[in-house]
């Protein structure tokens, strides 16, 4: 199979347990993702995967004043990557919201194990262009393409990669039109699976 140049990567944005069905945090059709992402991820050279990683008395929880009700705790079976993701070649993993008071919702603010942050990683593998797939459209992969931009990636998006929270009816879509207005190119996993190595985009 063709895959892509080293200068790119596949970030796959917290497919984890407690974001899809039947998860403490579930974002609607989480679910449908995964087989798009299994057929993507053999046209990437380098996968990054990135977990929300929380202990028990974080901000973000309800019980300590935050929006979300208790999810992706550390060690948990919720935090853990879901079982159908073919993770066999993932190169990294990258960790964020590990503290208790900060809430991060972009990758740039996750660590390795080693203590490594996302762009570090990425600069390790000389990659320039990420294209970008996972949960929540509206929350952590907003902020992470957002990021990546500010860093210098070109950035792609997968639109029938991510799901969206829509805690307000439309948050989804408003949030794929502000990555495409700070310059992402929003595309559909078609453009990648049926021309190899091609970077046409939508918009």
């Amino acid at each position: 199979m063709e895959r892509f140049p080293s200068a790119t990567a596949l970030l796959l944005v917290d497919i984890q347990n407690d974001f899809c069905a039947g998860g403490a945090l579930a974002v609607a059709e989480a679910d449908q993702i995964i087989p798009i992402v299994n057929r993507l991820i053999p046209k990437f050279q380098t996968i990054v995967a990135t977990q929300d990683w929380h202990p028990l008395n974080h901000s973000s929880f309800k019980e300590h004043g935050g929006p979300w009700p208790p999810h992706c705790v550390q060690h948990s079976r919720g935090a853990e990557l879901h079982p159908g993701l073919d993770a066999a070649t993932i190169a990294f993993r990258v960790r964020k919201g590990a503290l208790p008071e900060r809430d991060d919702y972009s990758e740039f603010e996750g660590v390795d194990d080693g203590g490594a942050k996302l762009d570090g990683l990425l600069e390790s593998r000389g990659v320039e262009t990420v294209y970008v797939v996972g949960l929540a459209t509206d929350y952590c992969v907003k902020a992470t393409v957002l990021d990546a931009l500010a860093n210098g990636y070109k950035v792609f998006v997968f639109e029938d990669g991510v799901k969206a929270v829509n805690v307000a009816p439309g948050d989804g879509d408003r949030a794929i039109e502000e990555m495409a207005a700070a310059g992402a190119h929003i595309i559909n996993s078609n453009a990648v699976l049926d021309e190899p190595r091609t970077n046409a985009a939508r918009r």
